[in-house]
């Protein structure tokens, strides 16, 4: 499971792994999709995009059965 962060302006954060590294995945979405922003190594790279303070864990919530 990827953990993921949203952020103001349509920026998301996504832990990933490339080419064996663990890396952060800087992403935005705006009126014409999602655009890549950055691969970060450190978490003072991802403060160049957004502040930390900012960003929310995305937690998916399990589906239920009987929902629609």
């Amino acid at each position: 499971m990827t953990t993921t962060w949203q952020g103001p302006r349509g920026i998301e954060v996504e832990v990933i792994q490339l080419n064996e590294k663990q890396l952060f995945k800087v992403t935005q979405t705006g009126p014409h999709g999602r655009f890549l922003l950055d691969y970060c190594a450190t978490i003072a790279q991802v403060t160049r995009h957004v502040d930390l303070a900012d960003l929310v864990e995305v937690i998916p919530l399990p589906r239920s059965h009987g929902a629609p």
